[in-house]
Formats: C-alpha cells, sequence, structure tokens
C-alpha cells in the first residue's frame, strides 16, 4: 500500500525491502535527483501512539546506517537523500489512513 501511494504520488520504486547483515530498508525511491529512504509503520490503533510516533530515535539511527550502506554499492551519485515515513493507521473493521511524513531526519 505504501509503495503504491509513492508511485501515485511521482516516486519511482528503486527496491523494496531492501537487506543486508545489519537490517532491512522497507522502501528505497527515487524522485528526480533524490533518494529516498522510507521507513513504513503501520498499527492497528493509537492506543500506544501513532505509526509516526513508534519511529524512534534508535530505529532512525539503523535506518541511516543502512542507507550510507546501500548509496556505497550505488554506481550513481544523488544530489539529495531524504527519509521519509509513510504511517498506516489499519483498525480492524475501520477506514485504512495514510500519512506521507517527508523528511523526518
Amino acid at each position: 500500500m505504501a509503495a503504491d501511494y509513492l508511485q501515485a504520488q511521482g516516486y519511482r520504486i528503486l527496491t523494496r525491502n531492501w537487506r543486508c547483515r545489519h537490517g532491512e530498508i522497507d522502501i528505497i525511491a527515487a524522485t528526480q535527483s533524490t533518494v529516498v529512504f522510507v521507513e513504513v509503520k503501520t498499527r492497528a490503533g493509537t492506543r500506544f501512539g501513532t505509526p509516526g510516533e513508534a519511529v524512534t530515535p534508535a530505529k532512525l539511527g539503523r535506518v541511516r546506517r543502512l542507507a550510507s550502506s546501500w548509496l556505497a554499492g550505488q554506481d550513481r551519485g544523488w544530489d539529495q537523500v531524504r527519509f521519509d515515513v509513510v504511517a498506516v493507521l489499519a483498525p480492524p473493521g475501520g477506514p485504512v489512513t495514510l500519512e506521507h511524513l517527508e523528511g523526518v531526519w
């Protein structure tokens, strides 16, 4: 759902669930000359906070390190690098909402 949303917004999906020995990046996308590393968080409710609030500073640091590893393996350079969160709220029996938080860190 998050990848479909990003594509509809004009992003080109480079890869999904990119893994290395240190972890995984949910989506790596591009828009013009910017590469965007996207963390997707889904929650069924907000009892323990919103999906976006579930992205902790430790998680952000891990994604940054993983992004560095991915970038080091690329033949192409990027003018800009950005880190986004796609927060999906999917309550049982209720409407699914999606929020795209751009440039969160």
